[in-house]
């Protein structure tokens, strides 16, 4: 039976927007982890009779008589949408899914407290959270959430129906999922990459401890470092510095070892080729794991935490990671069996969960996982975003080039869409003219 399933996402897995597009229209969310989870979530849902559509975050309640009547089933990927600083945003929410008369399935969301779970600092959650639970639970069997802090949480709040289901982003590819070291040892020559969240100031050691990496490569993921990156700092950062890199006077904007993706294909293929990644970002981390790269994450709060524990991902609490830790010591203490060998495990509670909510998935539909992946490599993504002033003449060409294609693909679909138009009216003029004949 054909399902049309409305997925919560910025974009869908093949809608390409170029850096300054996504820039100005905000398409990653704020943060590029989004897509990383979301993306995951379009591909293992997508199977030959699934039609996905993204709600490009949209979450106005006036929408829900047109979501009920275009939609099966609403599907909400979640991070760590019960903290303080989404509360607003988890009322929209909340009042659109009450309005909902189709099935609402969230696949992981997560609560943001320390890395304590403490349950105080939540308190002024509660009452959004559970309407939006009981919201979700009346159009649902059970609500999925990324670990044993997000469930514990929403038993003491009093439901019942939790399951534990990680993050979609960690299935991209079904139940195959294996993390090798490419060496026996890491050297200072080798390829790291490092992941930094900018409010995770006592990441600044470590920034420092590792400038002697001659090919350390930076890669953020928030919006604002996506401006700076495209043109320069903001008018109100200009002339500013910070250990952290969130101005271009900080050493790895001026040294050129800022990259930046827009999407997660792109992403991913450069990770490829590193020895390892490290810090503080959960997708960061995980998009490295999904790649076949080493990845140790910082966990700095319960979110990075429950996820870390749930997937075996190698990790230390944030508070006890020294100044001079070393990228060399964490990947020879790093050991991926247990994600290695429990991730089957892991997948088919995935794959309960969303059996027990009539959806299937693309790994068990014939070649739809294998379409999706042939579809990411016949599509041409924008390349890595580099610091203007970094950017050989080489380089600014063949983005140019992109932007002419790109720009030369629009043109021709808009060309189509206008021509298309044009035969609408004239075939409306036509039979409204004929009918006025008829009627004479």
């Amino acid at each position: 039976m054909h399902k049309r399933i409305l997925l919560r996402a910025k974009k869908g897995p093949f809608d390409v927007y170029s850096p300054e597009e996504t820039f100005e229209r905000n398409w990653i969310g704020d943060n590029t982890g989004n897509l990383v989870f979301s993306h995951a979530a379009h591909k293992i849902l997508r199977t030959a009779t699934a039609e996905i559509a993204s709600s490009e975050f949209r979450a106005n309640p006036r929408d829900a008589d047109e979501i009920n009547e275009r939609y099966d089933v609403f599907v909400v990927p979640l991070a760590n949408a019960f903290r303080r600083s989404y509360a607003h945003r988890l009322v929209n929410m909340t009042r659109l899914i009450e309005r909902l008369k189709i099935p609402v399935v969230v696949m992981g969301v997560g609560a943001q407290t320390n890395v304590d779970g403490d349950r105080e600092y939540l308190r002024p959650l509660d009452d959004g959270v559970k309407r939006f639970v009981k919201a979700v639970l009346d159009r649902s069997h059970t609500i999925g959430v990324r670990g044993e802090i997000t469930e514990s949480y929403l038993r003491a709040l009093g439901f019942t129906a939790v399951d534990v289901i990680g993050c979609p982003s960690m299935f991209l590819h079904g139940d195959s999922l294996r993390v090798e070291k490419k060496k026996a040892t890491l050297t200072v020559e080798d390829r790291v990459a490092l992941t930094i969240s900018p409010y995770v100031k006592s990441m600044a050691k470590v920034i420092t401890s590792h400038h002697r990496y001659p090919n350390l490569r930076y890669i953020p993921q928030d919006l604002k470092t996506l401006g700076t990156l495209l043109y320069g700092d903001a008018k109100e950062d200009r002339g500013k510095s910070a250990a952290i890199p969130i101005h271009t006077s900080h050493p790895l904007f001026l040294e050129d070892k800022v990259r930046m993706f827009v999407d997660p294909w792109t992403w991913m293929d450069y990770l490829s080729r590193f020895d390892f990644n490290f810090g503080t970002r959960i997708h960061g981390t995980i998009t490295a794991l999904i790649a076949g790269t080493p990845g140790y994450l910082f966990a700095h709060d319960s979110r990075t935490l429950e996820l870390a524990r749930y997937f075996d991902i190698p990790h230390r609490i944030m508070k006890d990671v020294p100044a001079d830790i070393d990228a060399i010591q964490l990947y020879d203490e790093a050991d991926y069996t247990a994600l290695n060998n429990g991730h089957k495990a892991r997948f088919e509670t995935m794959v309960g969960f969303l059996a027990k909510h009539d959806l299937g998935h693309s790994f068990a539909d014939g070649d739809s996982a294998t379409r999706f992946d042939r579809q990411v490599a016949e599509t041409t993504y924008p390349p890595a975003v580099r610091a203007q002033s970094a950017v050989d003449p080489a380089e600014l060409i063949a983005r140019i080039q992109w932007l002419r294609d790109r720009n030369e693909e629009l043109t021709e679909t808009v060309t189509e869409l206008n021509s298309q138009r044009l035969h609408a009216r004239v075939r409306a003029a036509v039979g409204g003219r004929v009918r006025q004949i008829l009627k004479r």
